[in-house]
C-alpha cells in the first residue's frame, strides 16, 4: 500500500520548482514575499511546500537559522475556532518560542501575544455580555461561571460548596483572559491592528528572522473559512522579513471569494485582482505527461519492493536519481524500458516485470479524464490493486497481476455504460470469456485496425478501448469472472446485485417525484452507499432519456452526485448523451455551479448543431 499524506520524497521531479521557489525566497532578502502553489487537488501541492521548506533548511550551518517556518492547515481549525485568530495564534507562539531560545524580545512577544488576545476579546465581549444580560445561555467554562455567580448574586452565599464552584469555574477562564486586558489603555480597531504589525515588524528585526509562513489545504475549506484565512495573512502579508507560500487550488478559491461577495455585482475580473493581491509569485504546479507518469509508477513500484527487502536501499537511490534525471530532461526523448532497466543495474531482473506495465499503462493514465496524470489517484488506483490481489487470495483465486491492472484500468477509466456493456457480455459468455474480444486483441496485434469491428457497437465508439485492447496481456482466453467480481460494487450485473434494498427503493421512488436537488434525499443516498446509489443512477438516468432529457429530469439526476463525487461521471455522461438540438439555455443556468462538470459546455460550444442562444448563456457565465 502507497500513504497519501504530503512527503519530501520526490517522485514527481519536485525538486526543480521546490529549488527555484526557495532561491525567489533567498534573494528576496529581508523584503516581504508572497507565493502561490496552485493546483487542483491531488496533484502535490502539500508536498511541493514540504520540499521549499526542506530546500530553504538545507543551506543550515550550526547555530540559529536565518528562516523560521510555521506551518498553518486552516482546515483543521474549520468548526472549532476562528481560522484569522488561530493563525495569529499560531504566529505568535512560535515568535514565542524563538526569542526565548535566543534569550531577546520577549517581552516584546509577550505584548504582541496580548494584542493578538485583545483582538480575539474584542470580538467575543459583545455577544458573550450581551447573552448574560439578555438571559441566555453562554456555553463552555466562562458559561459556568457566570452561572454560579449569578447564583450566588440571586440567592446570597449558601454555603463552601457554593463558594467551590465559584472558584473552579474561575479558575479555567482565567487562563483564557490572562494578559487580554488592554494594556495601552482603550483604542480603536485600526489604532491596535497598526499597533500590531509595528510591534510584529520590530520582533522580527529584533531576532534577525525571517517568518515563513507555510498555509495548506486552503481549497479544502469552506467558503468562509478560507476568506477568513485570507483575510487574517493581510495583517502580516507585505511585512518586511516575512514570506508566505500558499498551497490552494485557485479555482476554489475564487469560488470563495464569489460566495463572500454573494450578493454583489462582481464580476471575473475583480476576483481575479482580489486573489492577485495576494499572491506576488504564482506558481502551477504542472501536470503530469507520459513520460512523468511512467517514471512516478516505476519508482512508486521500487519503493514498494524496497519496503518488502527485495530491492537494496543503493540500488533504489541509484534508480531513482536515474529516472528522475531522465524525466527532467524528457525534450531529449521518452522514458523508454531500456532506459528503465539500465537505472536498475543488475537489480533489473527484479522490476522488469513492472517496468513493462508502468511503460504500457502509462498513456492511458495520463489521457482518460478519470485518472488525468493525477498522483493521488494514481496512488489510489494502485492501493485498490493491492487490495484486490489480497482479496484474490483471501478466496483462493489465481490471477495474474497484469490482468488484474488491465480489468481495473477498465473499470476506472472507461464510462459506466462501456463497463455496463462489458460487464454484461461476460455474464452471458461461456466460461466468463468472450470469443469477439480474442479475435479484436489478435487482428489489432497483427496490426490491422479492422479489430475494433469484431466487438459490440457501445465498446467501437470508445477511443479509450483501442488503448486498453493492446495493454498486455490478452484476456481473450482468460476467466473473466472472477476479476469482476472483485470489483463487485460497479459490475453489478454480473453478480447479481441489481437488486434494491427496501430503503433504497423508496429514495428512487421519492426522486422520481421530485424535480430538484432535496437535501433530506441526498443524506439517504449517503446512507445506503455507492453500490445501491450507482444502481439509481442508472434507473434515473434511462428515466430522464425516456423523459426526452427534460430540465426535471436533469434536476433529478443531480442528486445522484450530489451525494457521491465518485459518481460525477456517471451524471456527466448522461450530459453527454443529450441530443445537441435538446441542449437548452435552462440547462446551463442549472449547471452554472456545478465546475467539476463544466467540461461539458466545451463540447456543446464545439458542436455545431447546438443552439447559437445556448453558446451565448455559455459564453456569458
Amino acid at each position: 500500500m502507497w500513504n497519501d499524506i504530503e512527503t519530501t520524497n520526490d517522485l514527481l521531479n519536485f525538486s526543480v520548482l521546490a529549488t527555484i521557489a526557495a532561491k525567489i525566497i533567498k534573494d528576496s532578502g529581508k523584503e516581504p514575499l508572497s507565493i502561490g502553489v496552485s493546483g487542483s487537488w491531488g496533484t502535490g501541492k502539500s508536498s511541493l511546500v514540504k520540499m521549499i521548506e526542506k530546500e530553504l533548511k538545507s543551506d543550515e550551518t550550526e547555530g540559529k537559522s536565518e528562516y523560521v517556518f510555521t506551518t498553518f492547515n486552516a482546515w483543521l481549525y474549520q468548526g472549532y475556532d476562528d481560522a484569522r485568530m488561530a493563525l495569529l495564534n499560531s504566529i505568535g507562539d512560535l515568535l514565542l518560542k524563538e526569542a526565548k531560545e535566543r534569550e531577546t524580545a520577549v517581552d516584546k512577544v509577550v505584548g504582541f501575544i496580548q494584542k493578538i488576545n485583545w483582538l480575539r476579546l474584542g470580538k467575543q465581549a459583545v455577544p458573550i455580555l450581551g447573552a448574560s444580560v439578555a438571559g441566555g445561555l453562554v456555553a463552555g467554562p466562562l458559561g459556568a461561571f457566570i452561572g454560579a455567580a449569578g447564583a450566588i448574586a440571586k440567592n446570597g452565599f449558601k454555603n463552601e460548596e457554593d463558594l467551590q464552584k465559584l472558584k473552579e469555574s474561575y479558575s479555567e477562564i482565567a487562563p483564557a483572559f490572562e494578559g487580554v486586558v488592554n494594556p495601552s489603555g482603550t483604542k480603536s480597531l485600526p489604532k491596535e491592528i497598526d499597533e500590531l504589525r509595528k510591534c510584529f515588524a520590530e520582533i522580527l528585526d529584533d531576532l534577525g528572522i525571517k517568518l515563513v509562513v507555510l498555509v495548506d489545504d486552503l481549497d479544502r475549506c469552506l467558503p468562509n473559512t478560507a476568506i477568513s484565512t485570507l483575510e487574517a495573512m493581510r495583517l502580516m502579508l507585505f511585512m518586511p522579513r516575512t514570506s508566505f507560500i500558499i498551497a490552494a487550488d485557485e479555482e476554489m478559491i475564487r469560488h470563495a471569494v464569489r460566495n463572500h461577495f454573494e450578493g454583489l455585482e462582481i464580476g471575473d475580473q475583480m476576483v481575479t485582482s482580489y486573489f492577485d493581491k495576494l499572491i506576488q509569485v504564482p506558481l502551477k504546479v504542472p501536470r503530469l505527461g507520459i513520460n512523468e507518469v511512467k517514471g512516478y509508477l516505476i519508482l512508486l513500484f521500487a519503493d514498494y519492493l524496497l519496503r518488502k527487502g527485495d530491492l537494496p536501499h543503493e540500488k533504489h537511490v541509484a534508480a531513482k536519481n536515474l529516472i528522475l534525471n531522465a524525466v527532467n530532461q524528457s525534450w531529449r526523448g521518452a522514458l523508454t524500458p531500456k532506459v528503465m532497466k539500465e537505472a536498475f543495474g543488475d537489480s533489473e531482473e527484479i522490476i522488469k516485470g513492472y517496468i513493462t506495465l508502468a511503460d504500457e499503462v502509462a498513456q492511458i493514465m495520463t489521457t482518460s479524464d478519470r485518472i488525468a496524470g493525477n498522483p493521488r489517484l494514481i496512488k489510489r488506483f494502485l492501493n485498490d490493486l493491492s487490495i484486490r490481489q489480497s482479496m484474490a487470495e483471501a478466496q483462493g483465486m489465481t490471477l495474474q497481476y497484469d490482468a488484474l491492472v488491465k480489468m481495473l484500468l477498465l473499470e476506472r477509466c472507461a464510462s459506466p455504460s462501456v463497463l455496463d456493456t462489458f460487464t454484461t457480455e461476460v455474464s452471458k459468455s461461456s466460461e466468463g470469456k468472450l470469443e469477439w474480444l480474442e479475435e479484436a486483441e489478435g487482428l489489432l496485434a497483427d496490426g490491422k485496425d479492422d479489430g475494433l469491428s469484431k466487438i459490440p457497437d457501445t465498446l467501437q465508439k470508445s477511443e479509450f478501448y483501442r488503448d486498453w485492447l493492446r495493454i498486455s496481456p490478452k484476456l481473450g482466453t482468460t476467466d473473466l469472472r472472477p476479476i469482476l467480481y472483485l470489483g463487485q460494487n460497479r459490475a453489478n450485473q454480473l453478480v447479481g446485485y441489481d437488486s434494491l434494498s427496501q430503503e433504497a427503493r423508496e429514495i428512487l421512488q421519492a426522486l422520481l417525484t421530485s424535480n430538484r436537488i432535496v437535501h433530506p434525499l441526498v443524506s439517504k443516498l449517503k446512507d445506503i452507499g455507492e453500490t445501491e446509489a450507482s444502481i439509481i443512477q442508472k434507473r434515473i438516468s434511462s428515466k430522464a432519456r425516456s423523459e426526452q432529457y427534460s430540465l426535471e429530469s436533469i434536476k433529478r439526476a443531480l442528486n445522484i452526485p450530489a451525494a457521491f463525487e465518485s459518481l460525477r461521471p456517471g451524471f456527466v455522461e448522461l450530459l453527454g448523451s443529450i441530443p445537441p438540438k435538446s441542449v437548452k439555455t435552462s440547462m446551463v443556468a442549472l449547471l452554472r455551479n456545478e465546475v467539476w462538470c463544466h467540461s461539458i459546455f466545451k463540447t456543446w460550444l464545439q458542436n455545431e448543431s447546438v443552439e447559437k442562444r445556448v453558446k451565448t448563456a455559455i459564453e456569458e457565465k
